[in-house]
């Protein structure tokens, strides 16, 4: 529950239920974040379901896209109107690249190096000559937490936010899944027509997973902060991809585990 109790999630990311707080054991209601399936699209075959949080479904559809290379135009509700379902309009998708291994878990039997081939070729190098100074990026988390409406209700999701290299916050998704929020926020630079991020900087609320620096080097995003520490596979493919990652951005501190010249001192 949050400490302000004022405050109301957005539309559908909330859910109100039975709660019996100890030691008091006392029955109140709290709030929840809502985790719902969203089964997306291509010419009318599903492609991928997802679990996430309600709300810019276009969006995630959008960036989920992006990230596999499937090169969407548009996405929209699909003409049967189906509930949790999402349609997108990729011209010349190929449904083979459907069957392709998605490197979302450390059990997927896939070695590090095949993962990192995999991104090299969807994602060119970073070329972006992008700098910023350690006090913007250390104080950027802080910022985000900020912003995060849904999770001051819930205390259950995760967010990405987009910052210019000034530090002003154009975009916050927030989501029960991380990956789905990073999707979130792709989608809606898509949408603006901002892609590539040469000039972005993104800030995750937890740790720096393979996945979310997968989604970030195809937008072509030079600098990626995160609140929580990455793994040793997404410093590898930072390091190989060009991007500037940052963890345990807290209390005034910063970790800079790859192309460290992007961050003023």
């Amino acid at each position: 529950m949050a400490e302000n109790e004022a405050v109301e999630a957005p539309p559908y990311s909330a859910q109100a239920v039975d709660v019996v707080r100890l030691p008091e054991r006392r029955a109140e209601r709290d709030q929840v974040a809502v985790e719902e399936p969203l089964e997306i699209r291509i010419g009318g075959r599903p492609v991928a379901v997802t679990m996430r949080t309600p709300g810019h479904d276009e969006e995630l559809a959008l960036g989920f896209c992006l990230s596999e290379g499937l090169r969407p135009a548009s996405a929209a509700l699909p003409a049967d109107l189906a509930s949790n379902t999402i349609e997108v309009d990729a011209p010349g998708f190929d449904p083979a690249r459907v069957q392709r291994s998605f490197y979302t878990s450390s059990s997927c039997g896939v070695c590090g190096k095949g993962a990192l081939e995999a991104v090299s070729f969807e994602a060119p190098r970073v070329e972006s000559r992008l700098e910023a100074s350690f006090e913007l990026l250390a104080t950027r988390p802080e910022r985000l937490r900020e912003a995060q409406v849904a999770f001051a209700v819930t205390g259950g999701l995760h967010a990405t936010g987009f910052f210019t290299a000034n530090g002003e916050l154009l975009c916050l998704r927030e989501d029960v899944g991380r990956h789905n929020a990073m999707d979130k926020v792709i989608g809606w630079a898509f949408l603006e027509q901002r892609l590539p991020l040469a000039d972005a900087i993104l800030c995750v609320s937890g740790r720096l997973s393979f996945e979310l620096v997968q989604k970030a080097a195809v937008a072509g995003c030079p600098l990626l902060v995160a609140v929580g520490a990455p793994s040793s596979l997404a410093v590898d493919l930072a390091g190989d991809r060009g991007l500037t990652i940052c963890g345990f951005a807290r209390g005034g501190r910063l970790n800079v585990y790859t192309e460290a010249w992007r961050v003023r001192s």
